[in-house]
């Protein structure tokens, strides 16, 4: 975020989505705010790797439905390539399935295309302010995928404070080296005490972590 001396924090974030009408209506909602601008845009995916490696922003809007390279293989790149920006996905699938591709790929944040305005924006400043965030219609779904697979809640007794401390920073969206960072350990100790968390609570990958975190309540506390 830039801030300049005695100003505000503005949070710079980048469109990514094909439709020219949508595009521009999310550019103005985003310019009408006093603490975030639209820096970049892009009509499809291939676009919006350049259009962020050029413009360095703090947030990315991402469209999953685009031309070229969609939304989910872009994000898979973008959080290779800048592991830093964060990226909030906008779509209109809210399946569980999908839900799952796109925590896998390591976004911070999910909002639905039809949540009204006001929603998209308390998005964009939830995971531009380091926070992961979840459209509320989908948080139901996600807790039906984690109590259909027989987990719970409870916490198992042989899992550390520190390894979940570690889960909850994945479920916000940070990366292992932003965690180890954080913690000030190394990125291979951060991969352990994930992969030690994951076995003792019979996870099977980051989508469960989320849906952990949400039944702890970590999504609305941090």
């Amino acid at each position: 975020m830039s801030k300049p001396e005695g100003k505000q924090v503005i949070l710079n974030v980048v469109l990514a989505e094909d439709h020219q009408t949508v595009r521009e209506g999310i550019k103005m909602l985003v310019n009408a705010q006093t603490d975030m601008r639209v820096v970049g845009e892009a009509g499809d995916g291939a676009a919006a790797l350049d259009v962020v490696r050029e413009t360095r922003p703090d947030l990315i809007v991402m469209d999953i439905s685009m031309p070229e390279m969609n939304g989910l293989k872009a994000t898979r790149k973008l959080r290779s390539e800048f592991p830093d920006v964060k990226i909030l996905t906008l779509t209109r699938h809210d399946d569980d399935s999908f839900l799952e591709q796109l925590i896998g790929a390591g976004a911070s944040g999910y909002v639905l295309k039809q949540s009204a305005p006001a929603e998209l924006i308390n998005a964009i400043r939830t995971v531009g302010g380091g926070q992961a965030y979840l459209d509320p219609s989908l948080a139901g779904k996600v807790m039906e995928g984690y109590i259909g697979r027989g987990l719970k809640g409870e916490r198992k007794n042989d899992v550390s404070d520190r390894e979940l401390e570690v889960l909850r920073l994945i479920a916000l969206g940070y990366s292992n080296k932003e965690i180890a960072t954080q913690l000030d350990l190394s990125v291979k100790t951060v991969e352990a005490h994930k992969a030690n968390a994951m076995r003792k609570m019979h996870m099977r990958g980051r989508i469960d972590i989320v849906r952990y975190a949400i039944l702890q309540g970590w999504m609305q506390d941090s």
